[in-house]
């Protein structure tokens, strides 16, 4: 398994690009992800690492993409994520990921998922039923990928750097070549690590999504 990184090289069905804009990569007929290569904020990097799991935000929740930004505060409250200058840099950083998500899925709605994990979380590697998913790690190891073939483990694993947007085609993408790119959470069982992901869906029709 390698270490944490992007190794472009790795399958051909991974696009990694420096813009948002060139996530759009997504939608080529060969693309099975795209991954946004983005630097990291130190300040909110650090912020993140020094607050209590407790205290990081956790949420389940479809909303407009033009109201995400509105709805974090509160959902930073209930989890009692203190206020101040790492907590907008957070909002603001979720909801421009909403915001470039939703364009390149036409989405009216977004599936919202905060999650904080602490153990084993989907440490199989599968491919999401969705027609897409955005998964971007703001704390703790990311997300990691590869190719597969049947049900065999990927032999090459990839792990993508924290604060990298990751945009995976799930299986109800339209017109989708088999490309075998499995992904999953890395396991953490018993390591003290805790991550915090977060987790978005394009929702085209609200009440089948309810």
């Amino acid at each position: 398994m390698s270490g944490p990184g992007i190794a472009p090289q790795a399958t051909a069905a991974v696009a990694v690009v420096d813009t948002s804009r060139a996530l759009s990569a997504i939608h080529r007929p060969d693309c099975a992800a795209a991954i946004w290569r983005r630097a990291v904020d130190p300040a909110l990097s650090d912020w993140l690492a020094g607050l209590a799991p407790a205290q990081l935000p956790a949420a389940r929740e479809i909303l407009r993409p033009q109201d995400l930004r509105a709805a974090l505060p509160a959902i930073c409250d209930r989890a009692g994520t203190p206020d101040g200058p790492g907590r907008a840099r957070l909002i603001a950083d979720i909801a421009l990921l909403a915001d470039v998500f939703a364009g390149l899925m036409r989405a009216p709605w977004l599936r919202l998922r905060l999650d904080v994990v602490t153990t084993d979380a989907c440490r199989k590697f599968h491919v999401d039923a969705v027609m897409a998913r955005l998964i971007c790690t703001y704390r703790g190891t990311g997300t990691q990928y590869g190719i597969a073939s049947g049900g065999a483990a990927p032999a090459f694993v990839q792990t993508a750097p924290a604060g990298a947007a990751v945009i995976l085609r799930g299986s109800h993408w339209p017109e989708q070549p088999p490309s075998g790119l499995r992904h999953r959470s890395p396991p953490i069982a018993g390591t003290g690590e805790t991550r915090l992901l977060l987790v978005l869906d394009p929702v085209l029709d609200r009440e089948d999504a309810a």
